[in-house]
């Protein structure tokens, strides 16, 4: 039912009369060529609580063919180090993002008016050997991005986004990084392991996938082992913005700086949600006390508009310690976000 909707949605437009095509054009977004973009399926259409559990219950297709930009699962929690359970995100990050309409009034974007979007699905890879994994996941990628598309990642823990990073620097060369987290994730070793969730950036940075000078940490808190902590990734020349430093104030100003440094070279965002306080995202392997409101993340994300992202996750929720489902909305109404400021996107102005 779901798939045929679509399909009778979409082989339909073309054939209505023009009075008919322009009210339909102000719905669906379409071009004078009557293109028609995949189109999440709004509540008037089938309820909310009905369908196929894709993000945003968009259409569900199994390559990039054709797309602009996807959605994509990574169900990883081998590389947790505290409390398990992420490889459940993506499942319960789409479940709540069906309440999410196509449209975002307070900017003016238009998504599923500017590009061709859907779900692929979820990556494929062995739960029980993490190096194989992340061999597998990088493979996966290296699929997803070669014609162009980005990928929209949902986590799984935070190891992804190495593989991640190894197949966008085979295609982009080294990315500017904007990541959002209480952990640097930085660490050299965890229990003798080189790959792990709080070592991806350290491996990313070692194999040049990152443009040091021209990434940022942002949110950065909580105990740690040493007062050294942050030195290793400070001297490689990221610039670091610890969670004191973002309390009680906006943060439009400092993604302004961002975006400037940036300029138009590519971007890759990550997003973990462990970057937000615990009191709005508590369902989260890592939770650490004094962290970014839902606002400041709003503001980060939005202060990405114009920038050349090549791809974006987010990661670490895990929905076993967040029964009220209220981290995974929260998580997906910040997917949402993220496609809004992705590159080609239609905004309306006020």
């Amino acid at each position: 039912m779901f798939t045929l909707r679509y399909a009778l949605l979409r082989t339909n437009l073309c054939s209505v009369k023009p009075r008919q095509l322009v009210e339909i054009r102000d719905i669906r977004g379409l071009g004078n060529d009557c293109k028609s973009f995949n189109q999440p399926l709004g509540g008037n259409e089938l309820p909310r609580c009905a369908g196929i559990a894709s993000m945003m219950r968009l259409p569900v297709q199994a390559t990039t063919d054709g797309l602009d930009a996807c959605f994509v699962g990574v169900p990883l929690d081998s590389g947790t180090s505290f409390r398990t359970g992420t490889r459940m995100g993506p499942r319960q990050i789409r479940s709540e993002s069906a309440f999410i309409r196509p449209f975002n009034p307070t900017t003016g974007a238009a998504p599923f008016e500017s590009l061709q979007i859907a779900d692929i699905g979820d990556a494929a890879f062995t739960i029980y050997n993490l190096p194989e994994a992340v061999k597998q996941i990088r493979e996966a990628y290296r699929q997803i991005i070669k014609n162009g598309c980005i990928p929209l990642t949902l986590g799984g823990d935070h190891t992804l986004s190495y593989p991640i990073l190894q197949a966008m620097k085979e295609k982009y060369g080294p990315l500017c990084l904007i990541h959002v987290d209480a952990h640097s994730d930085t660490s050299d070793m965890m229990y003798g392991e080189k790959i792990a969730h709080g070592t991806p950036f350290r491996r990313a940075i070692e194999e040049g996938c990152l443009d040091c000078e021209r990434s940022v940490q942002i949110g950065l808190r909580g105990t740690g082992y040493s007062v050294d902590d942050y030195k290793w990734v400070a001297d490689q020349g990221v610039r670091l913005v610890l969670g004191e430093d973002c309390w009680n104030k906006s943060l439009v100003p400092l993604m302004k700086e961002v975006s400037t440094k940036a300029g138009d070279r590519p971007v890759y965002i990550s997003f973990d949600i462990d970057g937000l306080d615990p009191s709005v995202a508590p369902g989260t392997g890592t939770p650490e006390i004094a962290g970014l409101s839902i606002i400041q993340g709003l503001e980060i994300i939005r202060g990405c508009k114009g920038l050349n992202i090549k791809g974006v996750d987010l990661v670490e929720v895990s929905p076993p310690f967040d029964p009220s489902g209220n981290t995974a909305l929260v998580a997906a109404n910040l997917m949402f976000e993220l496609l809004c400021v992705l590159p080609g996107v239609k905004y309306y102005t006020k």
